[in-house]
């Protein structure tokens, strides 16, 4: 398929008719269906089924929308990436990021940075440690931050913060809760696990089996802001890092840190032929600024 046809391909699957797309493609409907049946023909497979008016996928067009999707994500980076130029703008800052810090962190670096930097867009998007390096390699982002550096990619980081482990709870499950939690003080109460999540799970791990802790856990959550709705929900008590015990506390929540700490080191990564252009080294100084207040 080249660019167009995936482009018409796109449009169709989204919107679910020939007229629609036209009109969103701002082409004429017999372009739309002739390019449509290009594309048929050049992968050999029938993409849709026409059903009371309407163009309902196959499930190979369910299987092909995966990828043409993030083709036709990155061809739209790159128009806006040379419009910008075209009209003197800024660049195009393109961050990933961890959910938990894109639910506070991010957002306030990005506030800030935009008052002095109004020039400049930014591409944002979350993501998981998992997805960092194939999000890198295949240029859907530039700068991946993370808990956690892959050891066996060709990547290059540094060091923008420090994070903590907390004990996120409801008040009324420890009412007279100490500055700092022992694990050992945990083991009554009913636990919502992070342990399958990445780095900050397996240091938890690590730091239980140090101490022989066995907690009484209810639920694994694999993400922690589904591991904060969890105690809002009074399912139990959850160890998060701090990012998402910030952004997900509300009346009748409250966090602790442990005894003794567990702390984590916040990076950006990015690789090591492609470091960051100044503007991202200024944001990258910003989003630091920004997690030491936190």
């Amino acid at each position: 398929m080249n660019l167009r046809q995936i482009e018409v391909f796109h449009a169709v699957y989204l919107h679910g008719t020939v007229s629609a797309a036209a009109r969103a493609l701002n082409v004429s409907q017999p372009s739309v269906t002739k390019v449509l049946r290009h594309a048929e023909r050049s992968i050999g497979l029938p993409l849709f089924e026409r059903a009371k008016g309407r163009l309902i996928p196959t499930q190979d067009a369910h299987t092909l929308f995966a990828e043409v999707s993030d083709i036709h994500d990155r061809v739209r980076s790159l128009r806006q990436a040379a419009q910008n130029m075209r009209h003197g703008r800024g660049g195009l800052l393109r961050i990933s990021a961890l959910p938990s810090l894109g639910l506070g962190a991010i957002p306030e670096a990005v506030a800030r940075f935009l008052k002095g930097h109004e020039e400049i867009l930014f591409d944002l998007q979350t993501l998981h440690h998992d997805e960092m390096v194939r999000k890198l390699y295949e240029r859907e982002t530039d700068i991946a931050i993370s808990f956690e550096v892959p050891l066996s990619a060709p990547v290059a980081h540094q060091v923008i913060g420090e994070g903590e482990l907390v004990v996120l709870y409801r008040e009324e499950d420890i009412p007279d809760a100490p500055a700092r939690i022992h694990l050992d003080d945990l083991r009554e109460h009913k636990f919502i696990s992070p342990v399958q999540s990445g780095p900050i799970g397996r240091m938890l791990s690590s730091e239980l089996n140090r101490l022989d802790v066995v907690l009484h856990e209810v639920v694994s959550a694999r993400t922690y802001y589904v591991a904060a709705a969890l105690v809002r929900a009074g399912v139990g008590m959850a160890i998060v890092d701090n990012f998402t015990a910030q952004a997900s506390m509300t009346s009748g929540l409250a966090s602790r840190p442990l005894q003794p700490a567990i702390t984590f080191d916040i990076n950006a990564v990015y690789l090591q032929t492609r470091p960051p252009s100044r503007a991202e080294a200024a944001f990258l100084d910003m989003l630091a600024a920004v997690i030491e207040q936190i």
